[in-house]
């Protein structure tokens, strides 16, 4: 037994740590004094570090909250939004509270960051919806009479993004003019 306690003082353990292994001993039979005495722990450490453990935890509610909110919105939730649903719902907690109980529980979310949003234009059914007149016939046998136009976003250094406009001519498959921005306008395509 006395090897656990030396191969501890060999690594430095917290004084938790070494509460836990004065512990256990004591609990196979080894007087707490001479526990003391070869750990050097200092009594009130250890009675502190037990006192405390006996404690009810105080966020334990809080946690079981945190938890129910991060599953019940599908793990999209970061501290900033728990911390505001808390709040819609009555309690009284810092972003930094919250934070601390995500931390220690593993809870992050990683579904949006900054770097997974993508640039979307669809805001649903808008105005009038343009006839297909291409209808899937591809091929044409006059010159600039039927172009194309696709945005491509394009990720570049520091995060920045650039988005390209092509027109395609669909006679020759040539590219007749071509448009970049950093930021993705309509009149882009115009």
């Amino acid at each position: 037994m006395l090897k656990k306690v030396k191969s501890a003082r060999l690594r430095r353990p917290t004084r938790k740590q070494q509460t836990d292994i004065v512990y256990d001993l004591t609990q196979i039979g080894f007087k707490l004094k001479d526990v003391l005495y070869v750990t050097e722990l200092p009594e009130s450490t250890y009675h502190y570090h037990i006192a405390k453990k006996t404690k009810p935890h105080k966020d334990k509610e809080l946690e079981d909250l945190i938890q129910a909110i991060f599953e019940e919105h599908k793990e999209r939730y970061g501290y900033r939004r728990i911390t505001i649903e808390l709040r819609a719902r009555g309690y009284k907690v810092n972003h930094k509270r919250v934070l601390r109980i995500m931390r220690q529980l593993g809870l992050q979310c990683l579904k949006f960051t900054n770097r997974s949003r993508r640039y979307n234009s669809y805001k649903g059914p808008v105005g009038k919806v343009a006839k297909n007149k291409i209808n899937r016939r591809f091929m044409t046998p006059h010159p600039l009479q039927k172009l194309v136009t696709d945005i491509t976003e394009f990720k570049c250094l520091n995060d920045e993004k650039l988005y390209l406009s092509p027109i395609m001519d669909l006679y020759n498959q040539a590219l007749v003019l071509h448009k970049t921005e950093n930021h993705c306008y309509l009149f882009i395509v115009n």
